[in-house]
């Protein structure tokens, strides 16, 4: 199971809000999948999920919600809307910190994340088992906390297995 509170690295989150605000985003899919086992690890934290699926929001019922479209490297257009709109959910919402299991749509929020200085965590996808996705690859070291699911492709210098979601 995945290892206790995946915010346990990041409590000296500086914020003036009582609890911190997380911004959890996730492509649909698998992606998003992941990202609902983990939600209890935001317990004691204001939760604020973006994906790309109007028909998840009843999943997190009472929760901040917002869609984005869903896009890649190859739909240029759509990925422009998708950081235009990712950029005005951070600009809003203030993060404390920002969470994806991927894909376009947390590369774009881990990346904007950093620039309003939220705090960040990439987990990477559970499907990528001989190596790491093509977004996590690219977006890890610039990540707060750069995690994989499968132990053998940890590494010293990230990402780091700390357990697996499934």
């Amino acid at each position: 199971m995945f290892g206790g509170s995946v915010l346990q690295h990041h409590r000296s989150v500086p914020s003036a809000r009582d609890r911190p605000k997380v911004l959890a985003v996730s492509s649909g899919g698998g992606h998003w999948v992941q990202l609902m086992r983990i939600k209890d690890a935001f317990g004691g934290c204001e939760v604020v999920f973006v994906t790309v699926h109007e028909s998840y929001r009843a999943q997190v019922a009472g929760q901040k919600f917002y869609v984005v479209n869903d896009a890649n490297r190859w739909t240029k257009i759509r990925l422009l809307k998708t950081a235009r709109s990712v950029a005005r959910i951070i600009w809003t919402e203030r993060p404390d910190i920002v969470i994806s299991t991927g894909a376009a749509p947390g590369y774009l929020a881990l990346r904007l994340g950093r620039i309003v200085g939220a705090r960040t965590i990439w987990l990477d996808s559970i499907a990528n088992v001989e190596h790491l996705s093509m977004s996590g690859s690219r977006i890890g070291r610039s990540a707060d906390l750069w995690l994989t699911q499968w132990p053998h492709l940890a590494r010293p210098e990230g990402p780091h297995y700390e357990g697996a979601v499934l």
